[in-house]
């Protein structure tokens, strides 16, 4: 069993369900178009849709230090950094500054991640990143979640949001049927990521309508 420090520890966060991570990157890529405005969080799944984006030429705004180094000498899009303290265990700046720089952002799209979903709603394991994400959550037209499989069923320390505040969540295909099931019962667009030898299929081929 991994201990249970990795879940705020990125390097290490990172080395968990990378395969399902890479595939969850590039399926919910395919959801973002050309020259959106993209907010991205610091979770490490979402790392691996920033890993996609280059193409669409997006501009994207982040306080994920990996994500902003990413694409430190890209010239196809712009990077917006919040400002703010940094967290290194997380690869994040937090604080009030970076409450404020996401609270004056209207963006197309906000690309999340957190500890754990269920029915009863999206949680997180650290108090520092709450106020930021629900920033972000409120500054986009469409929110988008990305989650491994091992995070449905599962609550983490602080609640988040309610479903009500999520337009879409992005899985790998080890995501348990009934809670997927029950996300698009309560109007939720679910898109499940192909498995690694099917991951060429188109993504109209992935998503199921609400």
């Amino acid at each position: 069993m991994s201990p249970k420090t990795d879940e705020f520890t990125v390097s290490a966060r990172d080395t968990h369900q990378l395969a399902e991570k890479e595939a969850i990157g590039r399926a919910c890529a395919e959801l973002i178009l050309p020259n959106q405005s993209v907010i991205i969080d610091a979770g490490t799944t979402v790392y691996h849709v920033a890993r996609h984006l280059e193409s669409k030429a997006p501009q994207i705004v982040t306080n994920s230090l990996p994500v902003a180094n990413l694409f430190a000498s890209a010239n196809r899009l712009e990077v917006v950094v919040s400002g703010g303290v940094i967290y290194p265990r997380l690869g994040v700046l937090v604080g009030p500054l970076a409450v404020e720089a996401f609270s004056k952002i209207h963006a197309d799209v906000a690309i999340m991640s957190a500890g754990g979903i269920s029915l009863e709603g999206i949680t997180n394991s650290h108090g520092l990143l709450i106020d930021i994400q629900r920033a972000m959550i409120h500054g986009a037209q469409k929110v988008i979640f990305c989650f491994d499989h091992t995070k449905f069923g599962r609550k983490s320390v602080l609640p988040l949001c309610d479903l009500d505040c999520v337009d879409t969540i992005v899985s790998d295909n080890g995501a348990p049927t009934e809670l997927v099931q029950g996300l698009r019962a309560r109007g939720i667009e679910v898109v499940v990521a192909p498995a690694a030898e099917t991951a060429n299929l188109a993504p109209e081929a992935l998503r199921d309508s609400r």
